[in-house]
């Protein structure tokens, strides 16, 4: 299935401007990430999303959930109107993910370094099952500060859960105040296979993604993702900071929607 970055990052930006909620430049940071995963990597049916032989796909952080719920409602999870209601009192789609309310959310994700523990959990599940399913978990990389994080790492080792696919959003979202530093080398020392992709470049994350699936590696995988938070608008991008979890006004709202076009 064909997904266009520049469509999700419009339903992105629509939703956060009419509920005046979401995390933006968060969320334009993993678009191609999801674009190429939903579009191109993993096995799902959306009319079924309880099939047994899908591909797990976790959203550790949790915050970017408006880019998730785009990328689910391009593909068939849930529907357009479901995305204008976001974050309205009662709709299914909170500003973070519900595995009990979003038809497609494999786990109810926001507490940062949740998610990924989870993740490995249901690798491990998977592995004593003998089913050959794959688990994708996308963490942040200021996520990548929590204690979890690491004593997961050293679990999916140990278990040599080869069917865990880590993505690190590498958007220096943290550099400011606690960075992570030698992120290669850190996963590396803690057992894993690393890789280093262009988290924008649709190419080298489809060779990337079909370079692991095929691989004999008997260890988890993490793939470290450079990319650029709030990727697509300059205004975005030269201040992250400032917009991390700011919503534009009407005159902004048009600027980055024309940016994006």
């Amino acid at each position: 299935m064909k997904l266009n970055p520049y469509e999700i990052r419009k339903s992105i930006l629509q939703m956060c401007y009419t509920s005046g909620e979401g995390h933006i430049p968060s969320c334009f940071s993993i678009v191609e990430i999801l674009v190429e995963l939903y579009g191109n990597v993993m096995r799902y049916k959306p009319e079924h999303p309880d099939w047994e032989d899908r591909d797990y796909f976790i959203l550790s952080k949790g915050h970017a959930s408006a880019a998730l719920y785009a990328t689910l409602q391009n593909v068939g999870f849930i529907s357009v109107t479901d995305l204008s209601n976001f974050s309205k009192y009662d709709s299914i789609l909170g500003g973070h993910p519900d595995r009990n309310k979003v038809p497609g959310v494999e786990a109810s994700t926001g507490s940062l370094g949740h998610g990924f523990p989870f993740a490995a959990g249901v690798a491990l599940g998977l592995k004593i099952k003998a089913k050959p399913n794959k688990v994708y978990v996308l963490i942040g990389d200021g996520e990548s500060n929590e204690g979890s994080i690491w004593e997961t790492a050293m679990v999916a080792a140990h278990r040599k859960l080869n069917n865990l696919i880590g993505i690190l959003d590498a958007n220096q979202s943290t550099s400011r105040c606690l960075p992570l530093t030698n992120a290669v080398d850190k996963w590396t020392a803690f057992g894993w296979n690393v890789l280093e992709v262009d988290g924008h470049s649709l190419k080298e994350l489809g060779h990337t993604f079909k370079a692991i699936i095929n691989s004999k590696q008997s260890c988890p995988t993490m793939i470290i993702a450079h990319t650029l938070k709030g990727k697509g608008s300059k205004i975005l991008e030269n201040d992250g900071y400032s917009w991390h979890h700011k919503n534009p006004s009407e005159e902004e709202y048009k600027a980055i929607l024309r940016e994006l076009e």
